[in-house]
């Protein structure tokens, strides 16, 4: 078990005092108590919240012990000074850690420096100023179960007892640099409105409404304004799950042969014009009260923090979804300014609605006027485009896995690739699988034709018959036109298949030309959030990065938040931080012929088409052509691929951020595709990829609030020989780039230059690194199952790693 803290402000004595009395635990009494063991004694009975009765308080402090003979009740009775290892003692069980099961009382920092917990910088003996900035330092200091012991005592009800005496907190509350939970979620505000976008893309003539649903502080009645934390979901209204997976594509078909072309970028370039609309619609009357509210059946954890904390919540789905006008269209500028339209209205720059006939306008009027947005997946990718459009009042993002460009969601150099476990998914997949609007039976009756035909377009544009880049990729590229002034962090996930590690790597290094703070936060899963995980203090993390941007709280964010924080993939919950991710490597480049690698099957050439039977099986359960293919022992897959191997490491070798591959190649036949993958391996217990529950439901949000499960990427049970960390793709006749099409004549070698996926992924001594090259991949590419064979010119071939030396601050 190890709980990192990377969220701690470090704060001065006199602030401490300051912030100690904003959140009650110094009051105007115990601020003149000279005696550290009085004091002590103090912050052990408020602990325990003073609403219940003193006898109940000391009782509950009487539990504790202090050493191995007294209790804490007994301690701070008869001690004449408070010990640093009293202090502790009961400073781990107040974070929920059993003695004897969990720690010794005769040694607590032996536990303590094994979980990575933060001991304060003080003597064996405290006096009272030392007392104060050892229990402030517990305050902020994690549970076992993951939660700052503030944000426990928060949800046991800690500033809920305060809630009937106005004035006594204050709103919001700042504690170490971060928002408490001191806003009353029992009494929430729930309003729907209508945002009028600048758009039309449902052709009926009238600018597009869209429903969005508000959460918010009741204090905001009394005029208190807050800033809002806003996520786009396209699957918030619902999802049309039977529908797209009847629309799925077949992959099991042959790959065709491209025509030649001479293509340039300007021949796929595609420039977007949404000029001519409908006039907006003029504002009848105005009202201050929504006509609508809502139940809310899915929430990400995060935002639910964010309610506790004094931040209103805005969710909404965007076009084409149910209640709201438009169309869907997977990835284009339309989709984003129907994002950019809710916050413009959160700003006060747009106009919205109480329903959708009487042209009755609300504002905003609850808003500070700053948003940030949060989200996974489809809901980042959302995020990351509304910031790059420069949008007034978006002053934040926390990206978790989000595209930045969709044809490297469906394609990879001229292929046609799925994203991890969809095979058969594509733009218009994922475009009927949100058009929720079909769920209402007679709006959808009166779109449906549009719809048809909207959908026509997406499966024609996408071009699955190709692969290559064109006008309908290129109108889905993020990347294209930058304009940011919000401070991002991203998250994303190494052994994400799904959103894969490309997508952050170019918006990171996109983003370095431009004049705004950018964090980035690298796990060992995969299509994960990461709010509820014990290693890592990513809540409070989000929380000071949220609380400087929305509240502009001087909080030391920018210093504070690591610059790059790196999950290790081999020591379980060990976090590094770096300085950058894939610039700091010095790039190594190796023959494939060297004599450091192994050619297993001593073959430098390798047919593509498995008996049927077999062909059938692998389909079925990719499982097991992932075996075949990537295990050392002989295999079904040995004449089906090369398998190089490198002697065992001397060293640990980390690999950091894209490495190359450039193979010389043919194929017998005027049309193929290369694959490539880099294999560890070595005997060891890997991380689980997938999140273990570690406690079911303890992380409680606020005082009677929604709940989290805590969890971990623990190690597998069982020993694993080998992993794949990263893999690259091609079609041959993209050697150029992803829109030209080079003729390939069979039986000719050509240079294939690949990128991996980028990684940050650590090899330790005595594994060896694998090289494995092979054609069709089961899991991501069509499969044609062609008698095709490919060789490849190991002597003419050669790889590009990029290795970093031992630099990171181990945490």
């Amino acid at each position: 078990m190890k709980i990192n803290q990377f969220a701690y402000v470090p704060t001065n004595h006199d602030q401490i005092v300051k912030e100690l009395a904003d959140i009650q635990f110094l009051t105007a009494q115990t601020k003149k108590m000279a005696d550290p063991v009085m004091l002590y004694r103090q912050f052990l009975l408020k602990f325990f919240i003073e609403k219940q009765s003193l006898a109940t308080r000391t009782q509950k402090v009487f539990n504790l012990m202090a050493t191995p003979e007294l209790n804490a009740y007994e301690y701070t009775t008869t001690q004449d000074t408070v010990s640093k290892l009293a202090f502790y003692n009961v400073g781990l069980q107040l974070l929920g850690f059993e003695v004897g099961l969990d720690f010794d009382l005769h040694d607590p920092f032996k536990s303590m420096t094994e979980w990575k917990l933060p001991v304060a910088d003080v003597p064996d003996t405290l006096n009272r100023d030392q007392l104060i900035d050892a229990w402030y330092k517990l305050l902020n200091t994690r549970t076992k179960f993951g939660q700052t012991l503030i944000d426990y005592l928060a949800g046991q009800g800690y500033y809920h007892q305060f809630f009937d005496d106005e004035g006594t907190l204050k709103q919001p509350l700042i504690f170490n640099g971060k928002s408490q939970a001191v806003f009353d979620t029992s009494k929430l505000i729930r309003d729907v409105v209508y945002v009028e976008a600048p758009l039309d893309t449902d052709h009926d003539g009238k600018r597009d409404l869209l429903k969005a649903e508000i959460i918010r502080p009741a204090d905001t009645e009394g005029g208190l304004k807050v800033p809002v934390v806003f996520t786009a979901s396209p699957y918030d209204q619902g999802t049309n799950d039977k529908q797209a997976d009847d629309m799925t594509h077949d992959v099991n078909k042959p790959l065709t042969r491209k025509e030649p072309n001479n293509l340039t970028y300007e021949d796929v370039k595609f420039d977007y014009d949404h000029s001519n609309l409908p006039a907006p619609r003029a504002v009848q009357a105005t009202s201050e009260v929504a006509e609508e509210t809502f139940v809310k059946t899915w929430t990400y954890t995060l935002n639910n923090y964010f309610l506790a904390r004094g931040f209103a919540v805005v969710y909404s789905s965007g076009i084409g979804t149910k209640d709201s006008d438009g169309v869907r269209t997977t990835g284009t500028p339309d989709e984003t300014i129907s994002a950019t339209a809710v916050i413009e209205w959160l700003h006060g720059d747009r106009t919205a609605f109480t329903n959708r006939t009487d042209q009755v306008g609300i504002k905003a009027w609850w808003s500070n006027g700053n948003v940030g947005m949060t989200g996974r997946s489809y809901l980042g990718t959302l995020a990351t485009a509304a910031a790059l459009t420069g949008v007034d009042g978006f002053k934040t993002a926390i990206v978790e896995a989000g595209i930045s460009n969709y044809y490297n969601y469906y394609r990879e150099n001229g292929l046609v690739v799925a994203p991890g476990g969809f095979q058969g998914e594509d733009a218009d997949v994922l475009g009927e699988i949100t058009f929720s609007r079909e769920q209402s039976a007679a709006d959808y009756l009166k779109i449906k034709d549009t719809w048809l035909a909207q959908l026509k377009k997406l499966t024609s544009g996408q071009d699955r018959q190709s692969g290559s880049y064109n006008k309908f990729w290129d109108n889905r590229n993020l990347l294209k036109n930058v304009n940011i002034k919000a401070d991002i962090m991203l998250v994303h996930g190494l052994n994400d298949w799904n959103v894969k590690p490309l997508h952050v790597y170019n918006l990171r290094n996109t983003l370095k030309n431009e004049a705004i703070t950018q964090k980035l936060v690298l796990h060992q899963g995969q299509h994960e959030y990461l709010n509820n995980f014990r290693s890592v203090d990513f809540t409070d993390l989000a929380n000071l990065w949220l609380t400087n941007k929305l509240l502009d709280v001087d909080n030391q964010a920018n210093q504070v938040v690591p610059d790059v924080l790196v999950q290790d993939n081999a020591e379980p919950e060990t976090w590094n931080t770096y300085q950058d991710w894939g610039s700091d490597a010095e790039v190594k480049t190796i023959s494939l012929n060297d004599q450091r690698f192994t050619d297993l099957n001593e073959n430098q050439s390798f047919n593509d088409q498995l008996p049927q039977d077999l062909f059938k099986q692998y389909v079925a359960e990719t499982h097991k052509w992932q075996h075949a293919l990537f295990t050392k022992s002989h295999s079904k897959m040995d004449k089906h691929a090369i398998k190089l191997v490198t002697e065992p490491l001397d060293q640990d070798m980390i690999v950091d951020g894209e490495a190359k591959i450039t193979l010389r190649a043919s194929s017998s036949a005027d049309l193929g595709l290369l694959s490539a993958a880099l294999v560890d391996y070595g005997d060891e217990k890997r991380l689980t990829a997938v999140p273990q529950v570690l406690a079911a439901q303890k992380i409680i949000t606020g005082y009677n609030w929604r709940k989290d499960d805590l969890k971990e990427f623990l190690p597998e049970p069982k020993v694993s020989a080998y992993k794949k960390f990263t893999d690259a793709h091609m079609n041959m006749q993209n050697r150029t780039n992803n829109y030209k099409s080079d003729d390939l004549k069979a039986g000719q070698y050509y240079n294939f230059e690949m990128a991996f996926q980028p990684t940050f992924w650590r090899l330790l001594k005595g594994h060896q690194l694998g090289i494995i090259i092979y054609a069709t991949d089961m899991d991501y590419t069509i499969r044609g199952n062609q008698n095709i064979t490919y060789s490849v010119d190991l002597g003419a071939s050669q790889i590009e790693l990029p290795l970093l030396a031992g630099n990171a601050n181990n945490r």
